[in-house]
Protein backbone atom coordinates (compact mmCIF):
# COMPACT_ATOMS: atom_id res chain seq x y z
CA UNK A 1 0.00 0.00 0.00
CA UNK A 2 1.05 3.59 -0.51
CA UNK A 3 0.10 7.09 0.57
CA UNK A 4 -0.29 9.38 -2.11
CA UNK A 5 -1.49 13.04 -0.50
CA UNK A 6 2.39 13.44 0.57
CA UNK A 7 4.10 12.18 -2.25
CA UNK A 8 6.33 14.52 -4.05
CA UNK A 9 6.94 15.27 -7.69
CA UNK A 10 9.42 17.39 -9.25
CA UNK A 11 8.21 20.36 -11.68
CA UNK A 12 8.73 18.29 -14.98
CA UNK A 13 6.09 15.79 -13.52
CA UNK A 14 3.76 18.81 -13.28
CA UNK A 15 3.98 20.19 -16.18
CA UNK A 16 3.72 17.22 -18.36
CA UNK A 17 0.65 15.51 -16.30
CA UNK A 18 -1.50 18.70 -15.20
CA UNK A 19 -0.69 21.80 -17.08
CA UNK A 20 -2.97 22.60 -20.49
CA UNK A 21 -5.15 18.96 -20.13
CA UNK A 22 -7.70 20.24 -21.86
CA UNK A 23 -9.44 20.26 -25.44
CA UNK A 24 -9.81 23.88 -26.99
CA UNK A 25 -12.65 23.69 -29.31
CA UNK A 26 -14.97 21.51 -26.51
CA UNK A 27 -13.62 20.65 -22.96
CA UNK A 28 -16.18 18.39 -22.83
CA UNK A 29 -14.52 16.05 -25.07
CA UNK A 30 -11.76 15.45 -23.11
CA UNK A 31 -8.74 14.54 -22.05
CA UNK A 32 -10.37 13.56 -18.92
CA UNK A 33 -7.57 13.12 -15.65
CA UNK A 34 -8.17 11.81 -12.36
CA UNK A 35 -8.05 13.96 -9.64
CA UNK A 36 -7.35 12.30 -6.78
CA UNK A 37 -4.00 11.76 -5.50
CA UNK A 38 -3.82 7.94 -5.43
CA UNK A 39 -5.21 7.87 -9.04
CA UNK A 40 -2.62 10.10 -10.28
CA UNK A 41 -0.18 8.16 -9.03
CA UNK A 42 -1.90 4.94 -9.92
CA UNK A 43 -1.90 6.55 -13.46
CA UNK A 44 1.55 8.08 -13.60
CA UNK A 45 2.97 4.17 -12.85
CA UNK A 46 0.78 2.64 -15.26
CA UNK A 47 2.82 4.89 -17.79
CA UNK A 48 5.64 2.88 -16.28
CA UNK A 49 4.82 -0.76 -16.39
CA UNK A 50 3.81 -2.41 -20.17
CA UNK A 51 -0.04 -2.40 -18.47
CA UNK A 52 -1.27 -4.60 -21.80
CA UNK A 53 0.41 -7.30 -20.85
CA UNK A 54 -0.48 -9.87 -18.67
CA UNK A 55 2.67 -9.66 -16.48
CA UNK A 56 2.53 -5.93 -16.66
CA UNK A 57 -1.64 -6.67 -15.42
CA UNK A 58 -0.62 -8.40 -12.62
CA UNK A 59 2.14 -6.05 -11.30
CA UNK A 60 -0.77 -3.24 -11.65
CA UNK A 61 -3.20 -5.14 -9.82
CA UNK A 62 -0.96 -5.96 -7.15
CA UNK A 63 -0.38 -1.77 -6.75
CA UNK A 64 -2.36 -0.36 -4.05
CA UNK A 65 -2.52 3.02 -3.67
CA UNK A 66 -4.53 5.64 -0.83
CA UNK A 67 -5.09 9.04 -0.42
CA UNK A 68 -4.37 8.10 3.50
CA UNK A 69 -3.00 5.58 5.86
CA UNK A 70 -6.14 3.20 5.36
CA UNK A 71 -7.27 0.70 8.34
CA UNK A 72 -5.55 -2.65 7.44
CA UNK A 73 -2.12 -0.90 6.81
CA UNK A 74 -1.93 1.66 9.94
CA UNK A 75 -1.05 -0.94 11.89
CA UNK A 76 1.68 -2.16 10.02
CA UNK A 77 5.43 -1.29 9.99
CA UNK A 78 5.85 1.92 7.24
CA UNK A 79 8.47 1.36 4.68
CA UNK A 80 10.72 4.37 3.35
CA UNK A 81 12.39 3.55 -0.32
CA UNK A 82 15.30 5.46 0.27
CA UNK A 83 16.31 6.06 -3.89
CA UNK A 84 12.93 7.73 -4.01
CA UNK A 85 13.49 10.25 -1.63
CA UNK A 86 13.15 14.26 -2.56
CA UNK A 87 16.83 14.59 -0.89
CA UNK A 88 18.46 12.12 -2.94
CA UNK A 89 16.09 12.36 -6.60
CA UNK A 90 16.17 16.46 -6.76
CA UNK A 91 18.87 18.88 -6.68
CA UNK A 92 18.94 21.44 -4.33
CA UNK A 93 16.74 24.54 -5.24
CA UNK A 94 14.58 22.56 -7.90
CA UNK A 95 11.09 22.86 -7.61
CA UNK A 96 8.71 20.54 -6.80
CA UNK A 97 5.03 19.57 -5.49
CA UNK A 98 3.22 16.94 -3.12
CA UNK A 99 0.51 15.44 -4.96
CA UNK A 100 -2.25 16.68 -2.28
CA UNK A 101 -1.74 20.18 -3.28
CA UNK A 102 -1.39 19.40 -7.17
CA UNK A 103 -4.94 17.41 -6.81
CA UNK A 104 -6.41 20.19 -5.07
CA UNK A 105 -5.27 22.85 -7.56
CA UNK A 106 -7.11 20.43 -10.36
CA UNK A 107 -10.00 20.40 -8.72
CA UNK A 108 -10.15 17.19 -5.79
CA UNK A 109 -12.78 18.29 -2.92
CA UNK A 110 -11.70 15.76 -0.59
CA UNK A 111 -8.20 16.86 0.68
CA UNK A 112 -9.71 18.47 4.27
CA UNK A 113 -11.39 15.41 4.81
CA UNK A 114 -8.31 13.45 4.22
CA UNK A 115 -6.26 15.93 6.28
CA UNK A 116 -9.24 15.26 9.36
CA UNK A 117 -8.90 11.55 8.75
CA UNK A 118 -5.16 12.16 9.05
CA UNK A 119 -4.62 13.84 12.23
CA UNK A 120 -7.05 11.35 13.81
CA UNK A 121 -4.40 8.44 12.80
CA UNK A 122 -1.46 10.18 14.16
CA UNK A 123 -3.06 10.87 17.64
CA UNK A 124 -4.17 7.32 17.98
CA UNK A 125 -0.84 6.50 16.92
CA UNK A 126 1.01 8.45 19.08
CA UNK A 127 -1.21 7.61 22.46
CA UNK A 128 -0.23 3.68 21.55
CA UNK A 129 3.26 4.51 20.99
CA UNK A 130 3.41 6.60 24.26
CA UNK A 131 1.67 3.44 25.91
CA UNK A 132 3.99 0.63 23.88
CA UNK A 133 7.38 3.17 25.66
CA UNK A 134 6.24 2.57 29.06
CA UNK A 135 5.48 -1.27 28.69
CA UNK A 136 9.08 -1.55 26.98
CA UNK A 137 10.40 0.39 29.70
CA UNK A 138 9.06 -2.06 32.45
CA UNK A 139 10.02 -4.90 30.55
CA UNK A 140 13.08 -3.73 30.46
CA UNK A 141 13.20 -3.20 34.33
CA UNK A 142 12.09 -6.26 34.79
CA UNK A 143 14.21 -7.72 33.00
CA UNK A 144 17.52 -6.25 34.93
CA UNK A 145 15.87 -7.05 38.52
CA UNK A 146 15.65 -10.86 37.71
Amino acid sequence: GCSCSNAEFGKQWYQRRVRGKRMNTNPAHGPYHFRAPSKLLWRTIRGMIPHKTTRGMEALYRLKVFECIRPPYDKTKRMVVPSALRVLRLKPGRKYASVGRISREVGWKYGDVVDKLETKRKEKSAAYFQAKKKLNALRTKAAASA
